[in-house]
């Protein structure tokens, strides 16, 4: 019997229908050829948290740590458990094996830890699905290849897994107690969350710090006898009145030049026309599908992947979750059958777009080379039902469908010129561009393509060198230097992606721009949704904002993790790891010795208290947000000295409700030795001893505790006791219920 495990149930319904279904079973699909076809829900094994794998890890201390497990281990998720066993139990009677998770490095993992967590023997193929579409599955299903071959692709992510556990665990619960300890929540750390939540932090802190400068240009306009050439005036180096960053920064010296101009008659110095092309923009890649439908629909990085997950499932569009933005060339076989689809969908733009193309042209797009486990994002050969597509989704296939409708379009031709002129003794510069053929452009007039950095440039007229022109007209712009731009998530998430721009070392740049960036086209949006939820960002009017804590965290924590240079060079072994240059046990070692260096780092830093931390009303101390077994609650962070404790309301402590509390009141414990606390409680105030193993407590009376030894038996201490039968009366018994009892006389025991 051959066995596909799919990475979820919509891959595994794909795989079915490719290979014939017969009849659905609970949690599995029986198919032609005695094949079975079953499913995970992407993970359904976990690494074991720090508590299940030593109880003492329950308990956050500082000198529990680092925790490294060795070795590592994993456990059922508790929501998987059925499947699981349904898995478990096909693996069993299989004669074969697939592995059909997604075409990635969480694709094959998740799988394959699977395989060897049930400890298979038996042999295991790969198939590599692009598109849920029949043709594309049974073209898959036709290539199946050897699982072995991407063992580096499933170290690569167990390398990941292991990295983010060490950081996440480790430094979360360093920095941690750290943070609550001076009146702050917890801090939750990241190998790629912190460096990304600290690209904000600093953004912020660049404007904050901004300081606008006035400066001055001088546009002059030549007429020439073949038309108008607006100029800029280009200042002599040596000029006074340029700041450092060479803006004329004095308007006097603007206007006096442009005086000097009036009536005056100039040449004109050279013309340089250079011919140039813009090859057609590649088809999207996830994450610059996510930019530029945030740019142009104000989508979240989120929402974008949700919506293209949906289209995926559809079978409207290949696998989302693709870094490439190339195409295989086999599939220009698809061409003919694509095209004519979206030329006839409905969509007036889609068909007016598909009338200009040539199927015969061959882009840059189609590249073998360029492809690994993925393929840009495309439309399949299934025809879309677009008008019953939801809003986002229309937009989105719209988006997707042109880039690929660019591939047969011509490409983009246009003369560049630049026109120097002279005049009293300055010169002035005009850069002007003539569109010779529109190209593949044309189908993005009226919206910037991602393609197309530059700025519109006008045409000029034609002129030669020593034309004469004279001055038409001039004016001195006022310009204002602007602060950085705040982020979207749309503008972090290309941020992640273009990572090499952000790092401290500048050596890293060159060979960082070659890298994939921080995090990967799956989790980026997730990284920008958690450090959301987990109040490091706000979001104002789609600009995202960092809060104090995240301002707290960059302030505290060591370069090494907020930096985006440690996590892009992480990135680079992870795909040495891949491609098998670096060793699993190789990688993980040198994370093991940096996480020792941050811990170390995080020993001996302090923080401030928190401007709003919430301060223990009996020691004066901050209160620190802790979750114990029925949610959130306040603990004094004086903790075990001060036991002051309160309910969690809004995120706020509630001193409202009364709890036990110590007051700082100190006395002998007659039965221990050590310290007796006075305490105040729900039920009244007591003295109680700081040892818990002796756990004796006594009757306050008046801030002093009553020791007095039972008189009857002499071993134990009295306690004063209400009476059930008579409220508002007292009594006293023995603490070794031993059955004197002694009546109350003004707070002490009658005896």
């Amino acid at each position: 019997m051959r066995l596909f495990i799919a990475e979820k149930p919509s891959l595994a319904r794909a795989i079915a229908d490719g290979v014939g279904s017969l009849h659905k079973k609970d949690g599995y699909i029986e198919c032609r050829d005695d094949t079975i076809v079953t499913w995970c829900f992407g993970h359904i094994l976990a690494q074991l948290n720090p508590d299940e794998l030593d109880t003492r890890y329950k308990t956050w201390n500082m000198d529990d740590l680092p925790i490294i497990p060795h070795p590592w281990k994993l456990k059922v998720k508790p929501d998987a458990k059925k499947q699981f066993q349904v898995i478990k139990g096909l693996i069993g009677k299989a004669d074969l094996i697939v592995n059909a998770g997604d075409p990635d490095r969480e694709g094959q993992l998740l799988v394959d830890e699977v395989l060897e967590y049930v400890g298979n023997k038996k042999p295991v193929k790969r198939i590599l699905l692009n598109a849920l579409d029949d043709k594309s599955v049974k073209e898959a299903l036709n290539g199946l290849r050897n699982n072995e071959d991407f063992r580096g692709l499933r170290n690569s992510a167990l390398a990941r897994s292991h990295a983010d556990w060490l950081v996440g665990m480790n430094c979360s619960r360093a920095y941690s107690i750290t943070a609550q300890a001076a009146g702050y929540d917890s801090v939750s750390v990241g190998r790629v969350q912190t460096p990304t939540m600290a690209l904000v932090v600093r953004r912020e802190q660049e404007i904050m710090n901004f300081h606008p400068v006035n400066y001055y240009q001088v546009k002059v306009v030549w007429h020439h006898e073949n038309g108008d050439i607006p100029t800029i005036w280009q200042m002599p180096k040596e000029l006074d009145g340029l700041d450092s960053e060479n803006r004329l920064i004095k308007k006097e010296v603007a206007d006096e030049l442009l005086a000097s101009l009036v009536n005056q008659s100039g040449t004109i110095e050279s013309v340089r026309t250079e011919r140039k092309k813009i090859a057609q923009r590649l088809p999207y890649s996830l994450s610059a599908l996510q930019i530029e439908a945030g740019r142009r629909y104000g989508y979240s990085p989120q929402q974008v992947l949700d919506t293209m997950q949906s289209l995926y499932e559809k079978k409207f569009t290949t696998y989302p979750r693709s870094d490439c933005d190339y195409l295989p060339e086999n599939q220009t076989a698809d061409i003919t059958a694509i095209l004519g689809n979206l030329g006839d969908l409905g969509d007036k733009t889609l068909e007016d777009a598909v009338k200009g193309t040539d199927a015969g042209i061959r882009s840059r797009c189609w590249n073998d080379k360029k492809i690994s486990a993925h393929h840009a994002i495309i439309p399949t050969t299934v025809r879309c039902t677009f008008s019953g597509l939801t809003e986002a989704e229309q937009n989105l296939y719209r988006m997707v469908a042109l880039a690929y409708i660019a591939q047969f379009y011509p490409v983009h031709i246009y003369d560049s010129t630049k026109i120097e002129v002279g005049a009293a003794g300055q010169h002035f510069a005009a850069n002007g561009k003539r569109v010779i053929e529109a190209g593949w452009k044309q189908l993005y007039q009226g919206s910037r393509s991602d393609s197309d950095e530059e700025e519109d440039t006008p045409d000029l007229p034609e002129a030669e060198e020593g034309d004469a022109v004279s001055m038409k007209d001039g004016s001195v712009l006022s310009k204002v230097t602007q602060p950085p731009k705040r982020f979207t998530e749309a503008t972090l998430l290309k941020a992640m992606k273009e990572i090499y721009k952000y790092v401290k070392d500048s050596s890293l740049k060159a060979e960082l721009k070659e890298c994939s960036g921080i995090g990967t086209e799956a989790t980026r949006a997730g990284i920008i949704e958690n450090l959301l939820k987990r109040h490091f960002l706000t979001l104002e009017k789609k600009k995202l904002l960092p809060t104090e804590k995240a301002r707290m965290a960059v302030k505290v924590l060591p370069p090494e993790i907020t930096l985006p240079d440690t996590t892009a060079v992480w990135e680079q072994q992870l795909e040495a790891v891949s491609e098998g240059r670096l060793s699993l046990e190789d990688f993980e070692h040198k994370q093991e010795d940096i996480i020792r260096g941050f811990l170390s780092h995080a020993r001996s830093t302090k923080i401030e208290t928190a401007k709003d931390a919430a301060i223990c009303p009996n020691c004066g101390r901050p209160m620190a947000r802790r979750k114990g077994k029925n949610g959130y609650f306040w603990g004094c962070t004086g903790y075990p000295d001060c036991k002051t404790t309160a309910e969690d309301k809004n995120g706020k402590p509630d001193f409202s409700k009364k709890k036990s509390s110590v007051t700082g009141l100190v006395a002998k414990c007659p039965v221990c030795g050590k310290n007796l606390r006075q305490i105040k409680g729900k039920w009244g105030t007591f003295w109680g001893c700081e040892d818990k193993a002796c756990n004796a407590s006594f009757t306050d009376h008046k801030d002093s505790p009553v020791i007095v030894k039972c008189p009857n038996c002499g071993k134990g201490y009295l306690k004063r006791f209400e009476s059930r039968r008579k409220k508002g009366t007292f009594f006293w018994s023995c603490t070794e219920r031993c059955g004197k009892f002694y009546d109350d006389k003004k707070g002490l025991p009658d005896v």
